[in-house]
Order: C-alpha cells, then sequence, then structure tokens
C-alpha cells in the first residue's frame, strides 16, 4: 500500500490530502440473530415450564432468557454493553440469577453483562443466561414471610404482565 500525503495550511483551517488503498475491516455483529438491538423481554414466555401457571409470573415460578450475540463474521474486536431501558411492573420479590449471583434488579447485572469479544477469539458468540426466580414465600423469619406474602399478594392483584427492554450494543475497537 503506498501513500502519497501532501498539507495545505492557512490561519482558518488545515487539510491533508492524500491518495491511496485502504481495505476496511469487515464488522459484523449480530444479536439473537438479527441486526435487532432493542428487544423487549416478557418473563411470562421465559417460564420453566415445570412451574409455569398459565402464561403468568406469580409466586413459585420460575424461568430464563437468553441473549446471543455473534461477532463471528468480523474481522474487528466488539466492546458489548447491555443496558435496561425501559422496565413496567416489576414483582418486589423477584429476583435474578447470572454466574450463580443473586440481584434485585437487570440493573444492578447490566455490569457484569458487559463485555468485549476480541478480533483474534476463537470463540466469537457469547451467550448470556438470565435467570429468574418468584419464590412462593421469602424470609426468614415468620415476620418477614407474612408481610412478603403480603406484598406478593398485592403485586399479583395489580400487576398484569412485567415486561421490560433491554438495548445490546456493540462497538469497534
Amino acid at each position: 500500500m503506498a501513500f502519497l500525503i501532501g498539507q495545505v495550511s492557512n490561519p482558518y483551517n488545515t487539510d491533508v490530502k492524500g491518495e491511496g488503498i485502504v481495505e476496511v475491516a469487515t464488522w459484523n455483529f449480530k444479536i439473537n440473530g438479527n441486526k435487532e438491538q432493542v428487544q423487549l423481554i416478557d418473563l411470562a414466555t421465559t417460564i420453566n415450564s415445570k412451574t409455569g401457571l398459565d402464561h403468568k409470573i406469580a409466586p413459585g415460578t420460575s424461568g430464563s432468557f437468553t441473549i446471543l450475540m455473534d461477532a463471528t463474521d468480523s474481522e474487528v474486536g466488539i466492546n458489548y454493553h447491555i443496558k435496561l431501558i425501559e422496565e413496567t411492573n416489576k414483582p418486589h420479590n423477584l429476583k435474578f440469577i447470572y454466574k450463580e449471583k443473586e440481584y434485585n434488579s437487570i440493573q444492578e447485572i447490566e455490569e457484569e453483562l458487559s463485555g468485549i469479544i476480541y478480533k483474534m477469539d476463537e470463540n466469537k458468540i457469547r451467550t448470556l443466561t438470565i435467570q429468574w426466580e418468584w419464590k412462593y414465600e421469602t424470609g426468614s423469619t415468620k415476620e418477614e414471610i407474612e408481610k412478603n406474602d403480603a406484598i406478593d399478594t398485592q403485586d399479583s392483584q395489580i400487576i398484569e404482565k412485567y415486561m421490560f427492554t433491554i438495548c445490546v450494543s456493540g462497538e469497534q475497537i
């Protein structure tokens, strides 16, 4: 590759002129099989069939969802981020589990869900599985259990659907 560069200068601006051939690295980043970056998650569609309750979440139900990122056809590294951008009606006692650690919300996991797929990685696919659980009874004392049962009952009566939107983004590194 050859470059011929000349510089023209005046008090108001600087121009750099050049000619040459530059090959551009391929950028390809797929999320869950699509180029789509924003996804609505409805936990009712992710229920474990053993705990399922007619496609509704309730105390005693659990499930999981997966975010699949694929940079296989990319010739550059990718720094990826996952952010919660909208959430409606989260039950108070519903918990998320990622890498065997329990979280109270998706926001608490965001840092754990971000990472890098390096251009030299042999495996350029990342599969992030997030589990959720709404335990039937929560608390360690009779008083805590009764208090949380009342909260669960109230949440079950007023929450028709719990959904949230996540944004998966990648930037070239």
